[in-house]
């Protein structure tokens, strides 16, 4: 008797732990995804800049929740994120504890938040145009531009070559 009271017990908790939800995943499943957001970008830029919406429609369509700042004065943005002015683009980014300026790949940016590396943010200095720049594809042809990682000091290495 007692055997058949404890294969109800388990039965009850196996279908607990493996329900169904009403959009078809497990509870465990369900519990688990939640809890995952997408990484969440600040950009500041002029609310003139057609280039920066473009910029931003990219990070977006690639998965990055972006909030967006109209600022008149952007230069200050990015002295306080302490950028070099040879380091500088139109538009300046916050995610996590880096900086991202200018027009840097989405992907650029999800491999730096996956491995974490101890720079302070990336930068595609000036403003490259190009069918591969993101924001900038008003000129055919792809444009020849480095994704250079920055360091507080400002000194630089290549993060990612683009032909």
């Amino acid at each position: 008797m007692q055997y058949k009271h404890w294969i109800r017990h388990l039965s009850f908790l196996f279908l607990l732990l493996t329900g169904l939800s009403a959009n078809g995943q497990s509870l465990v499943q369900q519990a688990a995804s939640s809890s995952v957001e997408k990484p969440s970008m600040v950009v500041y830029k002029s609310a003139s800049c057609g280039c920066c919406g473009d910029w931003v429609k990219h990070m977006q369509a690639n998965g990055l929740a972006v909030e967006v700042h109209d600022t008149e004065n952007i230069n200050e943005i990015k002295q306080r994120a302490g950028l070099r002015r040879e380091l500088a683009s139109c538009h300046t980014a916050f995610i996590g504890d880096y900086v991202i300026e200018g027009h840097v790949h989405a992907q650029d940016v999800k491999r730096l938040l996956q491995d974490k590396p101890r720079i302070k943010g990336l930068t595609v200095p000036g403003m490259p145009a190009g069918e591969n720049v993101p924001g900038m594809e008003v000129q055919p042809g792809n444009a020849r531009f480095d994704v250079l990682g920055f360091q507080e000091d400002g000194s630089t290495s290549v993060w990612q070559h683009y032909e």
